[in-house]
Formats: structure tokens, C-alpha cells, sequence
């Protein structure tokens, strides 16, 4: 038996789905957790392959997105570190909902789920913690379907905005993040659905309001209390 990995135990147990067991609980989930580098450009997963792992983000950024049957692409999520996928990877049969495109060079850690059922078999007490990680994910599913029911186009635009700073962005003072990924007007529109056209004609607007403006790398900054106070309040 390989020596029991301290910092894999520390890693995994900030996430939601674990931070309730006991170190004693945990240990059987470490030892069949592996590792492994993906280049930038690299495949996790392919959409309708068969789910086999669910994965957790040491470092770099993964793409999430669904491809349809005439290949057009829409951005599910942009995921980076201390994130997991796919979140119902415990909980589903058969197949990967969308593909899993490493952005930035990343380290995941994954986890095998049959052997992670024959786990929970072994220790039901466990599967009631582990099922406490879903509400969140299924309340923000339903915060985007309310958003593309209430709001028009470009509202739905300017909450992305706010989304993706709160989740892919760094705090630069009270008002304003700057987002740590690069994402093209094409990208953006496939996470509403919405057109390139329209993303850009809603970015220069944005620019003449002074919510939106982008540095000298390319990273947009995002007056997020602008935001809030144009469309929330």
C-alpha cells in the first residue's frame, strides 16, 4: 500500500462534498485519487463519453461546453482551481453532458467512480453528506433560467459580466474585478446564446458607460457595483 498523500487529503478536503468527512473517512477516497498534467489545448472528456471520473482543478482553467448536432459550440462554464467536474458525476449514469477543454495547463486530481460507489456502499452514513454539494449547483441553475425568462438581451449580458467576475476575476478595490481569463465576444454570446454582433455592440456601449474597459494584456475590468446598481436594483 503506497503511504498515505497528506497534501492530495488537504487538497480534496476543502471541497464542499468532503469537508464534512473525518480524516479517517477520507482516507479510502485519497488513496483511489490520482493525478495527472493536461497541456493547454488537451481534452478531459468528450461529450456522450461515457462518464467514468470526476475531476478536481489543482491549477490551471478548464472549458466547459456542448456542442449540438451542427456543431456550434456553447460555453457551460469556464471552471479554474478548487473547482470540481462534472458535479453530478457521482450521482449520473452514462454519459459526459458536454466536453472538458483545458484553457490554461492544469493539474487534476481525479476520482474513479465505480470505485467511489463501492465506497459510499461500504459507508451509506457518508452518502447523506455528499449529497448537501447539489443544492448549490441546481439553486444556480435556476438563478440562469430565471435570468433568460426576466431580463432582456442585454441584461443577460451585463449579469454574465457580473457572474464571471465573481468567479474568474480578482479583486482590483470596491468596485472593480479583472477577470483572469481571456474570453472572445463568440465565447461570451454562447453562454447566453445570444449573437457575437450583439456581445459587441453591448461592450462599446458598456466601454462609453465606463462599466467595461480592457488593459493592455486583453483582460476586461468589470465595474461590478455599476453593474449591480443597472440591473438588480
Amino acid at each position: 500500500m503506497r503511504p498515505f498523500n497528506e497534501e492530495l487529503y488537504n487538497f480534496l478536503k476543502q471541497f464542499t462534498i468532503f469537508k464534512t468527512l473525518e480524516k479517517h473517512e477520507m482516507e479510502p477516497i485519497v488513496e483511489i485519487a490520482g493525478s495527472k498534467v493536461y497541456r493547454t489545448g488537451s481534452i478531459v472528456f468528450l461529450q456522450d463519453e461515457p462518464i467514468t471520473d470526476v475531476y478536481f482543478i489543482q491549477e490551471g482553467k478548464i472549458n466547459i461546453y456542448k456542442t449540438d448536432l451542427e456543431g456550434k459550440e456553447q460555453i457551460v462554464n469556464v471552471l479554474q482551481k478548487d473547482d470540481m467536474f462534472p458535479h453530478q458525476g457521482f450521482f449520473r449514469k452514462g454519459n459526459y453532458p458536454a466536453n472538458a477543454e483545458v484553457l490554461e495547463e492544469a493539474t487534476l486530481v481525479n476520482i474513479p467512480i465505480l470505485s467511489f460507489e463501492n465506497f459510499i456502499l461500504n459507508n451509506p452514513q457518508i452518502s447523506i453528506k455528499v449529497f448537501h454539494v447539489l443544492s448549490g449547483i441546481i439553486i444556480d441553475l435556476q438563478k440562469r433560467l430565471e435570468e433568460k425568462m426576466m431580463y432582456t438581451v442585454s441584461d443577460q449580458i451585463l449579469l454574465l459580466l457580473l457572474r464571471l467576475a465573481k468567479k474568474n476575476g480578482e479583486q482590483i478595490d470596491d468596485d472593480h474585478y479583472r477577470l483572469t481569463i481571456q474570453l472572445t465576444n463568440s465565447q461570451l454570446a454562447n453562454m447566453i446564446g445570444s449573437s457575437r454582433e450583439t456581445i459587441s455592440r453591448t461592450l462599446t456601449q458598456l466601454r462609453k458607460e465606463s462599466i467595461v474597459s480592457t488593459d493592455k494584456a486583453g483582460y476586461l475590468h468589470i465595474n461590478c457595483t455599476a453593474i449591480e446598481d443597472k440591473v438588480l436594483q
